[in-house]
């Protein structure tokens, strides 16, 4: 009987659920239409931007010489989207960014574009108007974000599926109501499938108690290489934009008795050189860092961001289906999980927890396990979800803005505010990538008139195209192969992230020598990066350091860790030649970035597993050691590139250096050149109880008659 009077009280509720958020909609649109909106119009402004970049030197000199409109503290979504919100009124303004762009929470998202449906679910049954709002904007912005930029952007179908029948309706409304408040921006009408039909569209998903699935479509992005295009269009129509450089100090004058901001003095991180910076308006949109930039101008004043730490993993492409993601709504402590194809591999995140501040955030083997955990109670039996299939994992800080009256982040929304200062510091913090533009919108509006600013035109970002947009189509990636020679997966790569700049980076591409493709070496032999682009990103797009390559102009790191540590000498060579490094300068970049690797893409954590002593019974321990002596045939007590080299000669396998190399630096933990006795059980124990999933070694020397793992899927942490 109670079993029956939860399901009736769920029925109740879903069909209240959709007559709230009619009467909701039926309010808002109303509410709408009694107010003044202020139309943007493009107009001319596409055909304004630049063909050629200035170079970074050249916005050094501009900003130190004159006196700007605004300048802008933060070069991650927030504040790209400020400014080009603002140099499209024909504001004269600067970015700054202590990093490189978008090297935050910008890049580190879910890559998704919506407007968040569980924050509808609080909407309507909360009855909290604020809520609504704010996913009606989201649902209205996604639909900008995928008009301005097609070639970053795209519809995803993302499958709910169902297990218990009265969650049939239960979650079929709350669907249908995230199509009712897109209205006629909504991106396709959610729909049920059967479970026959969920199977096949997924085929990894447990089929067992399936009952049905329910099919809705939201965004997805590559989220670094969008803020990217948000700064080079702002940089098209005359922005100045500045990486690397920090705000050391915020630059006051008296006016009418009181300080106000005027500017800021900075740190160019790439010479050391300090300067200031003049404007009549200071914004500070530094997500997380939010706090600090306030601090900075009133060091009594409360925090109003509490960061909020979010963590993903990637996994192989066959965890998921290629055409469509899955939502798990249920958690085991509440949170929902994602699990969705990206880039040829599969995303799975996020946890949600409080955190401190830091320039370094790290994943933690706990917040891996939890994401796992979870993934595993919807995969079927086939699917063994195991730890060594982990590629990357990375941590980004969620700038929340912080209700004191709440104890969890998980019960913050991700709404923003303006807040001015008595100085006339300008803050807008929290938010989320996909309001990214209406967020700057408001604050520019804001900013206009707190600071008596006179743009020549209204906002315009509302249908401006982004960089790479104007000539691109879904087929360009034939003209790139039919025109260069090139690859047809590094043709659709470079289509997809470049837009119709693409053909400008193919001209920088070098001869491969093949027969085909014509043009275009590879960074790595299993991913679609060509060398080419390090010297675009280098040249067009202000790449200062290595970590710039391997973790945002591509995203080799967050693809996978292993492939991008063996990419890194290659992006410092090309880059040394472009920028002039010294030697010394490449080694420190080349150290560098494996710090970044090690410590905030989960490297490390592949260390951690396989230091744990080896679990092995006296049976598995004996048949190991043979096999570590049948190649270490002089009883050494280790094995070396030469034991290696003379094994695979024994076995018929003709190995190149490079890969013996490789092989050897898979398992060699304390680097010192030699694969120890220890180190040989570790990798076979690891391997045995699943925590790591392929080695080349292994795979050499203990299965002989299959080929060595070499696919894009090895190399797992």
């Amino acid at each position: 009987m109670w079993r029956f009077a939860f399901r009736h009280r769920q029925l109740i509720l879903a069909s209240s659920a959709i007559s709230g958020a009619t009467y909701l909609a039926y309010h808002y649109e109303n509410e709408t239409r009694e107010s003044k909106l202020v139309k943007c119009e493009v107009g001319s402004i596409n055909s304004q931007l630049a063909d050629t970049l200035p170079p970074r030197e050249h916005h050094v000199n501009s900003v130190k010489s004159k006196e700007l409109d605004m300048l802008i503290i933060g070069g991650g979504a927030t504040g790209a989207g400020c400014t080009l919100d603002a140099v499209s009124r024909g504001l004269s303004v600067a970015v700054v960014e202590k990093f490189d762009f978008s090297s935050g929470t910008s890049s580190k998202s879910t890559k998704l574009i919506h407007g968040g449906v569980r924050y509808l679910q609080k909407a309507v049954f909360n009855l909290d108007y604020a809520q609504y709002k704010m996913v009606k904007e989201a649902l209205s912005e996604r639909a900008n974000l995928l008009e301005i930029a097609p070639h970053l952007a795209y519809k995803l179908p993302i499958m709910l599926p169902i297990y218990k029948y009265w969650q049939v309706p239960y979650f079929w409304a709350g669907l249908k109501m995230y199509d009712l408040v897109a209205g006629f921006k909504n991106l396709q009408m959610s729909y049920i499938i059967s479970k026959k039909r969920a199977l096949e569209v997924f085929p990894m998903l447990k089929g067992d108690n399936l009952k049905a699935a329910l099919v809705y479509h939201d965004g997805q992005q590559e989220d670094s290489r969008m803020c990217l295009s948000l700064i080079m269009t702002a940089v098209r129509l005359g922005a100045h934009a500045l990486n690397y450089t920090e705000v050391i100090d915020l630059i006051h004058r008296e006016e009418d008795g009181k300080q106000v901001l005027c500017g800021a003095r900075v740190r160019d991180k790439v010479s050391n050189e300090e300067y200031e910076i003049k404007a009549k308006c200071v914004i500070n949109a530094s997500g997380a860092y939010t706090d600090n930039i306030r601090q900075m101008a009133d060091s009594s004043i409360k925090p109003i961001c509490q960061p909020s730490s979010g963590t993903h993993i990637v996994l192989p492409s066959y965890y998921s289906s290629e055409q469509m993601g899955l939502l798990d709504p249920n958690t085991s402590d509440g949170r929902v999980i994602f699990f969705l194809p990206w880039q040829g591999a599969t995303v799975a995140g996020t946890t949600d927890t409080k955190c401190e501040l830091t320039d370094n955030p790290s994943p933690t083997e706990e917040e891996v396990q939890f994401i796992l955990g979870e993934i595993k109670g919807y995969l079927n039996d086939d699917v063994k979800v195991r730890r060594g299939d982990v590629l990357s994992c990375w941590t980004g800080l969620r700038p929340l803005v912080m209700d004191p009256n709440k104890k969890d982040t998980q019960s913050l929304a991700r709404n923003h505010i303006i807040e001015i200062g008595d100085d006339h510091l300008i803050t807008i913090a929290g938010g989320k990538w996909t309001t990214y533009r209406e967020m700057a919108q408001e604050t520019i509006d804001k900013a206009v008139d707190v600071c008596n600013l006179k743009p020549s035109r209204s906002c315009q970002t509302s249908g401006l195209l982004l960089d790479g947009a104007h000539g691109w189509s879904p087929t360009m990636h034939v003209k790139l192969v039919q025109t260069f020679g090139i690859d047809v997966a590094v043709a659709e790569h470079l289509s997809s992230i470049y837009g119709d700049r693409a053909f400008k980076l193919c001209e920088l591409a070098q001869m491969t020598g093949l027969t085909w493709p014509v043009v275009g070496r590879r960074l790595h032999p299993d991913f679609p990066y060509i060398e080419a682009e390090v010297v675009y990103a280098v040249r067009k797009e202000y790449a200062r350091r290595a970590l710039d390559i391997v973790a945002r102009r591509t995203r080799l790191a967050f693809l996978n860790v292993a492939a991008a540590e063996q990419a890194v000498p290659k992006i410092v060579e090309i880059m040394g030649r472009e920028l002039g490094w010294s030697k010394q300068k490449c080694k420190e970049e080349h150290e560098y970035c494996l710090q970044f690797l090690d410590k905030e893409m989960g490297l490390h954590l592949k260390d951690k597993i396989n230091s744990l002593t080896p679990q092995l019974s006296e049976a598995d321990r004996e048949s190991f050691l043979k096999q570590f002596q049948r190649i270490d045939c002089d009883r050494k007590g280790y094995i070396s590139l030469n034991d290696l080299r003379r094994h695979m000669k024994s076995q018929g396998q003709e190995i190149s250096e490079a890969m013996l190399t490789d092989m050897l630096k898979e398992v060699d933990l304390n680097k010192n050149g030699r694969i120890d006795e220890s180190e040989f059980l570790q990798l076979m124990s690891s391997m045995k109880e699943g925590s790591v999933s392929h080695s080349r070694l292994a795979s050499a020397i203990n299965m002989h008659r299959k080929p060595i793992d070499t696919v894009r899927s090895g190399g797992g942490l």
